[in-house]
C-alpha cells in the first residue's frame, strides 16, 4: 500500500470526524503511529496531518453547529425536552469552561466528534474557539500519535480498553499522587 493512500486515510477520517460524524478518526491516527513505528510511514508527516485535519474538522463542524445546529436541536419531534435539556447544559458548560471544553473534549470520543458543533451551537467566540482548537488539535495529535509510536501494537490494547481519555486521566491521577506524597514528606 503506499504511503500516500494512509496519510490521505488518515487526513480524510480524522477531519471528518472532527467535523462531528462518527467514524474512527482516532483510531486512524493510532493505526497511522504503529505504521509509522514500522517504517511505513513518518511519524512527524503523520502527526502534522493529524494536527491539521483535526483542526479543520473541527472548524467546519464549529461553523455547521454556527448556522444550524440550535436550528436542528430546536426542531419539534421525538426527544425535544432532552434536546432543549442538552442545550441549556451546554450553553452552562460553553459559559463557564469553553475553551478548556474544546481542549480537553479532543481526548474523549463523545467529545471529540460534539465539542465543535456544541462550540458554534453554543456561540462560543471564534477567536477563543480557534485558540483552544488549534492547542487541542495539535496536543492531541501529538500525544496519541507518538503513544502509538512508541508503544506499538501495546497501544493500540491499551487505548482500546481504557481509551486516551482514561490513560490521560491515569497519568494525571499518577502524578497527582506523586505530587501529594511529596509534599506530604517535606512536612
Amino acid at each position: 500500500m503506499p504511503s500516500n493512500l494512509g496519510y490521505a486515510a488518515l487526513a480524510l477520517l480524522v477531519s471528518i470526524e472532527t467535523m462531528g460524524i462518527p467514524v474512527p478518526g482516532e483510531t486512524a491516527l493510532i493505526a497511522a503511529g504503529i505504521l509509522a513505528s514500522k517504517g511505513h510511514l513518518t511519524i512527524e508527516i503523520v502527526i502534522a496531518i493529524a494536527a491539521v485535519a483535526a483542526i479543520l474538522g473541527d472548524n467546519i463542524g464549529y461553523w455547521i453547529g454556527r448556522r444550524g445546529g440550535r436550528w436542528l436541536l430546536e426542531l419539534p419531534g421525538p426527544l425535544k425536552h432532552h434536546r432543549a435539556r442538552a442545550l441549556e447544559f451546554g450553553e452552562r458548560m460553553f459559559e463557564r469552561h469553553g475553551g478548556k471544553t474544546v481542549f480537553f473534549g479532543r481526548w474523549f470520543s463523545g467529545l471529540r466528534i460534539a465539542s465543535a458543533w456544541l462550540a458554534g451551537v453554543n456561540h462560543m467566540p471564534w477567536r477563543t474557539f480557534i485558540v483552544w482548537n488549534a492547542l487541542g488539535g495539535i496536543c492531541w495529535a501529538t500525544s496519541v500519535g507518538l503513544i502509538s509510536y512508541y508503544l506499538g501494537h501495546s497501544a493500540d490494547t491499551l487505548l482500546k480498553g481504557v481509551g486516551i481519555g482514561g490513560l490521560a486521566l491515569a497519568l494525571i491521577g499518577l502524578g497527582a499522587f506523586v505530587i501529594w506524597r511529596r509534599r506530604r514528606a517535606r512536612r
